[in-house]
């Protein structure tokens, strides 16, 4: 059964370009469009589409007020398109906060500099995000006893060597130019990766492991923003860490998504600059289109903001982060993988279950996209899957902050 997908625009001619890269799939099919909110949230009603597209600027009703009323009445996935702009950025972040899903860039040259990607992501999105529908509908299911679902991962789920140490050589060029040494991973155990037996999603535990920390590193893309906020909200401003978040993001975008958190935490947070020393209690934000590396300075550890290589696809990449935390800090890292498409972070986790540090993900059950988790999970490398709401809890607990 094809992908039933409601367009959302007040222009014309951006209703008629993105219906005809929708239909151009096979396996999805526009059934209507729209030209403002209001036509929207009645649209959403009668017709119950698989997935809405919407602009965010439109007449009589805008995006996000519509976004808020198909959540409240017909909850369905929405992927909102965005101008790359402060304003844009702002007004996105609160789309995520009614219940999108995720965004785009509205200018397709902003979403891949090829033509045929930039098409090939949006189709991917629509379909990924169209795996939460009957989520959204039908009662949720206890995070203690939700089996976990099965869920195709954006990319193959098995690491493949070659990508593996053409990213690790990547990442060790980076941090050998800021005098920071990491191995390659030359060699992948196969047994760990094509473990496909799960995880069981645990009830939050009373007790810690034991464990000490020095750092917490968070990943993230699709449904990032929202999970983020989910996760740090709940923390103190006495945390007893610093943390490093790699979110998804354009560059745009993370200086006002960064602001957000600030207003919303406890804890500190603030986009990533370069040369931030490390204190607890603060969350950096690396910030899009840059790669963010730890090095060790005078005693205590500083952030290296800088370019990306050629190749890398993610900017920010949670696999160099992670590689980066895993030389400076060892064993004494918390990593969490949340929600996202794809697999990056996977071989970052690696790197880190290597030095002994302890890596959770979150559970199929609360992701808007079981991606990334999913590849953590199937590498053999998560010590534990978590509901997104015992998420800080259960982060509270581990690192004894009470």
């Amino acid at each position: 059964m094809k992908i039933k997908v409601l367009v959302v625009d007040d222009s014309s001619f951006f209703r008629r370009r993105v219906s005809e890269i929708i239909n151009a799939d096979p396996e999805m099919e526009v059934i209507d469009t729209a030209k403002n909110g209001e036509e929207a949230i009645t649209k959403a009603k009668s017709l119950r589409p698989d997935v809405i597209t919407m602009d965010i600027e439109m007449p009589v009703l805008d995006g996000i007020s519509a976004v808020k009323a198909i959540m409240k009445d017909t909850p369905t996935p929405i992927l909102m398109f965005s101008s790359l702009t402060h304003q844009g950025a702002k007004s996105t972040i609160a789309a995520l906060e009614a219940g999108a899903a995720n965004f785009l860039p509205k200018k397709f040259e902003d979403i891949a500099k090829d033509k045929a990607e930039a098409v090939r992501l949006l189709q991917q999105n629509i379909k990924e995000i169209s795996k939460r529908r009957s989520l959204l509908r039908t009662p949720r299911i206890s995070p203690a006893t939700a089996p976990v679902r099965s869920a195709t991962v954006a990319a193959d789920s098995r690491i493949n060597t070659a990508t593996l140490q053409r990213k690790n050589t990547d990442a060790s060029r980076l941090h050998t130019a800021n005098s920071v040494n990491v191995r390659h991973v030359a060699h992948v155990d196969n047994a760990a990766v094509e473990a496909r037996t799960p995880v069981i999603a645990s009830r939050v535990r009373k007790r810690a492991s034991g464990k000490k920390y020095s750092l917490m590193a968070i990943g993230a893309s699709t449904g990032g923003p929202v999970a983020l906020q989910n996760v740090l909200t709940p923390l103190r401003s006495d945390f007893p860490l610093p943390i490093l978040l790699i979110q998804h993001m354009p560059a745009t975008f993370t200086a006002a998504f960064a602001a957000r958190l600030n207003t919303l935490c406890q804890i500190k947070v603030k986009e990533a600059e370069h040369g931030d020393r490390l204190q607890p209690g603060v969350a950096y934000l690396a910030p899009g289109g840059k790669q963010v590396l730890i090095e060790s300075k005078s005693g205590g550890f500083t952030l290296k903001v800088m370019e990306s290589p050629a190749g890398i696809n993610y900017k920010p990449s949670v696999d160099i982060s992670f590689g980066s935390a895993a030389q400076s800090y060892h064993d004494k890292v918390l990593a969490i993988v949340l929600t996202g498409m794809g697999a990056d972070g996977r071989d970052g986790a690696k790197l880190l279950k290597q030095k002994g540090s302890t890596i959770w993900a979150q559970d199929a059950q609360s992701c808007v996209v079981y991606g990334m988790p999913q590849a953590i999970v199937n590498a053999g490398l998560a010590d534990d899957q978590v509901n997104l709401q015992q998420i800080a809890e259960r982060i509270n607990i581990e690192v004894g902050c009470r």
